[in-house]
């Protein structure tokens, strides 16, 4: 059974850093490209950053220069590193792995990042 499980998510004011994980099992992300998306309430769900299978990474222009995607195959997870948040970076984000050949597709169940003073 494949589980994306999403976790580091909080409260935290305007200016202020959090880091997420995405734990992997039943999939070895090595095979896999990895992303981030997120959803704001009544929005729709949107890319964050992408660590592509390749290697190649992918940013939203909203948080270029403030957000680090990363991934330990070794750990079988994925990280987001965020700086500087501010409060439309509220919302649920999720964890993604498409396989890179099968295009099997997986998400997570999400973790609440709330930037609020």
């Amino acid at each position: 059974q494949v589980q994306l499980v999403e976790s580091g998510g909080g409260l935290v004011q305007p200016g202020g850093s959090l880091r997420l994980s995405c734990a992997a099992s039943g999939i070895s992300i090595r095979l896999y490209a990895m992303g981030w998306y997120r959803q704001a309430p009544g929005k729709q769900r949107e890319l964050v950053a992408t660590y592509a299978y390749g290697g190649s990474l992918t940013y939203a222009d909203s948080v270029k220069g403030r957000f680090t995607i990363s991934r330990d195959n070794a750990e079988n997870a994925m990280y987001l590193e965020m700086n500087n948040l501010q409060p439309e970076d509220t919302a649920v984000y999720y964890c993604n792995a498409v396989h890179h050949y099968y295009s099997n597709n997986f998400w997570g169940q999400g973790t609440q990042v709330t930037v609020s003073s």
